[in-house]
């Protein structure tokens, strides 16, 4: 009898191991070095701009968030978003910061690699000027992030409001808005954290496309 359950738990454990392993091949630890290549190719790549009647998806274990751009106040920060989508740069990058009643944030490259302490340092290889403007920080309103001492820092990392955040005006670049998927985000926000505001259990972009809005 000891020895059946030895060997039932002997399954289990292989049964987990390749779990794992399947899961670490979707989305594999990336190198400094491949990250530096990505980040490299990024620079490099054109950007186009965003059309009228294109919008973002970006999938989750708990669903899909759709995005509406902003190009006509942000038309950089639209293309960049685009670009990064386009050529697989968020595949597998985590929502690293979870602050709630206040924005959950993603888009760091150098959260697919293997030290957690840089979560929310990196960026794609090149920045952005600001393109600040009227709109507002609302509830669904997608805005990109910079460091507090240069407006000219954003790079690929994005927040999505959880609610209206009037002090952020004018001081980040509104490039869009969730028109579907606030539950997911919401969902996104109930997740537990860590005293850094990073989920305990990684939330993770695994697809981020641009489509147009009648294939929706």
């Amino acid at each position: 009898m000891q020895r059946y359950f030895y060997i039932g738990l002997k399954i289990i454990a292989i049964w987990m191991m390749f779990s794992c392993t399947q899961k670490a091949q979707k989305f594999p630890v990336l190198s400094t070095e491949q990250i530096t290549q990505i980040q490299m190719q990024m620079r490099q790549l054109p950007m186009q701009p965003v059309l009228k009647d294109e919008v973002g998806v970006i999938e989750t274990k708990f669903g899909k968030i759709v995005i509406e751009f902003f190009p006509e106040v942000a038309p950089q920060h639209c293309a960049s978003f685009k670009k990064l989508a386009n050529h697989g740069y968020f595949d597998g990058v985590l929502f690293h910061r979870v602050v709630p009643n206040f924005v959950i944030q993603g888009g760091d490259i150098l959260t697919r690699d293997a030290d957690p302490s840089n979560d929310g340092t990196g960026g794609p290889g090149y920045t952005l000027p600001a393109e600040f403007s009227d709109r507002p920080h609302r509830r669904g309103t997608v805005s990109m992030a910079r460091q507090m001492d240069d407006i000219n820092s954003a790079g690929s990392q994005f927040f999505i409001c959880l609610a209206d955040l009037p002090h952020l005006d004018g001081k980040f670049s509104v490039f869009g808005q969730v028109i579907k998927g606030m539950d997911v985000v919401d969902k996104i926000a109930r997740v537990p954290c860590d005293s850094k505001n990073h989920p305990i259990e990684p939330v993770i972009m695994k697809k981020v496309v641009i489509i147009k809005k009648s294939e929706l």
